[in-house]
């Protein structure tokens, strides 16, 4: 948890800074960012799975 919140605060800090500074948000569009990241996810997960499934 609190991995979350420091990766919150990090983000927000980062979000200010470059809002104060009149920079573009270095972020995706909301919805394919997030898919983006799930799929990241799911792919290391399944990875994992496959690793250890058929090699271990």
């Amino acid at each position: 948890m609190s991995e979350v919140l420091l990766a919150m605060v990090a983000g927000a800090v980062v979000g200010f800074f470059f809002s104060a500074v009149k920079l573009p948000l270095p972020a995706p569009p909301v919805i394919s960012g997030i898919m983006g990241i799930v799929g990241i996810y799911l792919g290391g997960m399944a990875y994992q799975t496959m690793i250890t499934r058929f090699f271990s």
